[in-house]
């Protein structure tokens, strides 16, 4: 959220320098806009900049995307890991993530779930201390 009065401090821009400043004890963080998996440059190594400042904040599994994503899938899937780890706890995160992906693929609402290029950009990196 933008502050009303910005400052050099506090100006509503999360920079990967600012989030590897924080200390978090996150399970998960879930970085749900497009590439987020993906290196800053091309033949970098994975994972943003961003990605990784949440590792080094301290969170101990993410949820990222290696290419751009649909804005529905991403909420259907995110919230149904989520809905799938908080019904089954022991599974993991990342088999939370595949009931979510299984479950959309199967959903015939429209013929578009099934294209793995809306559900299969999102992975889990970690899998916050399973």
């Amino acid at each position: 959220m933008l502050p009303e009065r910005p400052t050099s401090e506090d100006d509503g821009l999360l920079t990967a320098s600012r989030i590897a400043k924080l200390k978090l004890d996150a399970d998960w963080a879930v970085l749900s806009a497009c590439n987020t998996a993906a290196g800053d440059k091309p033949g970098a190594e994975g994972l943003s900049g961003l990605a990784r400042a949440f590792f080094y904040a301290g969170a101990r599994a993410l949820l990222v995307s290696h290419w751009p994503v649909d804005s529905d899938a991403a909420v259907r899937l995110t919230t149904g890991a989520f809905s799938e780890l908080t019904a089954h706890p022991g599974i993991g995160r990342a088999e939370a993530l595949r009931r979510s992906m299984k479950a959309l693929v199967a959903d015939r609402s429209s013929l578009r779930n099934a294209d793995p290029a809306v559900w299969a950009p999102f992975v889990v990196v970690g899998e916050g201390g399973q």
